[in-house]
């Protein structure tokens, strides 16, 4: 009894120190012609999910791909992981998406790098805000998993989900808003350029008229 009664103490202490990573989206700009990838160590069968939705810049499109790094080493300067594995497996990859969703289930234990490429544009940096979660594979053991940690890890996948959509819907209506005003902007430029040149027309036909009316007195 002692022994649940610790453990689901431990539970509920695990989730309370996940929720504040639930409450914020991470939000990075990727300049032109870049790329910015990051990493994950995952063993196998260990779940990651990355979902990601592009909130400014260009056509509001990015590239996005997991590698699993079959050789990643750690430069001697930075001590990153070097991007140029010539072996790493592609898990997944989406061409020009403005949001999307990519799960991957780990096949062996390794680091796994994912990344936003606006490489496509030479002009336009992209604003991307992401998620990252995942589900630590634990066999089912009852001995080392109990029904309520179970539960507690289902509870907090689903939270997961809703933080997820709740960020994105904000980053949606900002995108729209975003779109609305630039719309509306071009709009009104656009009407003060037309009453420009209908004013001008008009100036031009005034003066046309009254110089052709001067002349006819003359003659």
């Amino acid at each position: 009894m002692l022994s649940m009664t610790l453990r689901l103490a431990a539970s509920w202490l695990a989730l309370f120190l996940l929720l504040p990573a639930l409450l914020h989206a991470h939000i990075i700009d990727v300049e032109a012609g870049k790329k910015d990838c990051f990493f994950e160590d995952l063993h196998k069968h260990d779940k990651m999910t990355v979902t990601y939705q592009v909130g400014g810049g260009g056509h509001l499109d990015i590239d996005f791909w997991v590698r699993h790094l079959v050789n990643a080493f750690l430069s001697p300067v930075h001590q990153i992981p070097q991007l140029s594995d010539p072996d790493a497996r592609l898990l997944g990859k989406q061409i020009r998406q403005s949001t999307g969703t990519l799960a991957i289930t780990a096949e062996k234990d390794g680091r796994h790098e994912y990344c936003f490429s606006n490489q496509m544009s030479a002009i336009a940096d992209k604003i991307v805000s992401f998620n990252v979660h995942g589900v630590i594979y634990v066999g089912d053991d009852s001995d080392i998993v109990a029904p309520i940690e179970r539960e507690i890890r289902t509870f907090s996948n689903g939270l997961q989900s809703v933080k997820d959509e709740q960020e994105y819907i904000v980053v949606r209506e900002r995108t729209h808003r975003n779109t609305a005003e630039s719309t509306n902007s071009r709009v009104k430029w656009w009407s003060v350029l037309q009453a420009i040149v209908l004013f001008s027309v008009v100036a031009w036909q005034v003066y046309y008229l009254k110089s052709f009316f001067e002349v006819k007195r003359v003659i």
